[in-house]
């Protein structure tokens, strides 16, 4: 099973990201924004834009003089030891902002030795997570995170979850056609949210966008009830924006 690697926003935000980082790490005794820019041949505009997440985002700090050092976040996830636990813990702060941001469960998808599964979440009393009435891991084919995952596979690794898990009719808007279904998995655009209108269960609808990083495909997702569908574009569009935040913690 290979990849499919269709850059988007988020991608192109984590590598100037990285590169950033890199630049700050470099210089030990700190660096002011003026020689960042020269340093890491990002401009001073797109630096502008970048600073004050990676700052929020704990992975580098001012000092007083204004210059820019290495933040406590990226020593965690740099470290040798108490990496995983340090990531955990990173995304779970963001989907908890993500999801009071949005008013909505939202979910952290990531396909693994030929499984699409759910591996960590964030939800509430005002934003309940849908009830896993059938195991995501089985019903990939009829959820905006799943097929968010398989969309990510080239057409032989589809197949071959296909194969394996089938196209069970969980409700009547279920696709259960493997023809229609790859058909639409391969249209899908990159740049746009999959979507879930009540496929897996009665009464959600849900979206997914992609976020791959190394050779492993992953998504951010979120469930809403069907009497608030109208927000679900709204919704959508800021997880899309809040990807590169999620993809630049899997990437350090």
């Amino acid at each position: 099973m290979a990849l499919q690697h269709k850059p988007t926003a988020p991608h192109h935000s984590v590598q100037d990201a990285l590169r950033a980082l890199e630049t700050v790490a470099r210089h030990s005794t700190g660096i002011t924004d003026r020689e960042l820019a020269r340093h890491s041949g990002l401009g001073r505009e797109r630096l502008t834009r970048l600073l004050p997440m990676l700052r929020h985002e704990g992975y580098v700090e001012q000092t007083a003089d204004g210059a820019y050092v290495t933040g406590a976040a990226l020593a965690r996830l740099g470290a040798a030891h108490g990496r995983e636990e340090a990531l955990r813990d990173t995304l779970q702060r963001t989907l908890d902002r993500l999801r009071d941001s949005v008013g909505a469960a939202v979910y952290l998808g990531r396909y693994v030795d030929g499984e699409a599964d759910i591996v960590q979440y964030a939800d509430g009393p005002a934003a309940p997570r849908v009830h896993e009435w059938v195991d995501f891991r089985v019903a990939a084919h009829a959820t905006a995170a799943g097929k968010s995952l398989l969309s990510q596979l080239d057409h032989a690794g589809r197949r071959d979850h296909l194969a394996r898990h089938g196209t069970v009719r969980l409700t009547s808007r279920t696709i259960t056609s493997d023809r229609l279904l790859l058909s639409r998995l391969e249209s899908q655009p990159p740049t746009m949210p999959v979507l879930d209108l009540q496929e897996y269960a009665v009464g959600t609808v849900c979206a997914a966008v992609p976020l791959t990083a190394g050779s492993v495909a992953g998504c951010l997702a979120l469930s809403l009830p069907v009497e608030h569908a109208h927000r679900l574009r709204r919704a959508a569009d800021v997880l899309n924006r809040s990807a590169a935040r999620v993809l630049l913690s899997l990437a350090i």
